[in-house]
């Protein structure tokens, strides 16, 4: 095994694992909608005391994950792609200074960072979608230094691809920013 396949096989591993704490959250979410009660409070309870560790470690997995496929892996990064490290890398570095740095106004980066995600995620489900076959039309061909939004450098279980990993790490940090606001 490569270090580039261990590494996917472990990224993929932690996208299945966001996706299934994303679906978790939309059951809950539908089951308060209809029955007014929580099903996995016990989880978002968990989730809410630790959302600046939590939201760290996301962001954080998911910056080290693209600088590691672009600067050791050599997968050029594509229009789209750097598009969504503009949303995500800032958001490690504000909650590594949050966690060190008490006095800072969490309320505020939280609000930072739930724009950052919908933005990131909006980008990161549109490229997926793109890259999938499911939405046509974006100028988005390989232009110098970067490779085609359509090309796909991992394809994992299916249906993972780099696009993928990007949109479950900006949907927990939106889960973590919700989750965090009803403290």
């Amino acid at each position: 095994m490569t270090l580039v396949s261990v590494a996917t096989e472990i990224l993929s591993i932690l996208t299945l694992i966001g996706t299934a704490i994303i679906v978790l959250f939309v059951i809950d979410l539908f089951a308060y909608l209809i029955m007014r009660e929580r099903l996995f409070d016990f989880l978002w309870k968990r989730i809410r005391k630790n959302a600046v560790l939590f939201a760290f470690i996301v962001s954080s997995i998911a910056t080290l994950g693209s600088l590691f496929y672009s600067e050791i892996a050599g997968f050029t990064p594509c229009k789209l792609c750097w598009l969504q490290r503009i949303f995500m890398y800032p958001q490690s570095l504000l909650f590594l200074i949050l966690l060190i740095k008490k006095s800072i106004k969490i309320k505020e980066v939280f609000l930072y960072s739930l724009i950052m995600s919908i933005i990131g995620a909006l980008i990161a489900g549109i490229h997926y979608l793109y890259q999938i076959g499911v939405v046509s039309g974006i100028e988005c061909d390989a232009l110098g230094y970067s490779a085609s939004c359509s090309q796909a450098f991992v394809l994992h279980y299916g249906y993972i691809t780099i696009p993928m990993m990007s949109l479950i790490a900006f949907l927990l940090l939106i889960i973590s920013n919700l989750l965090w606001k009803k403290n």
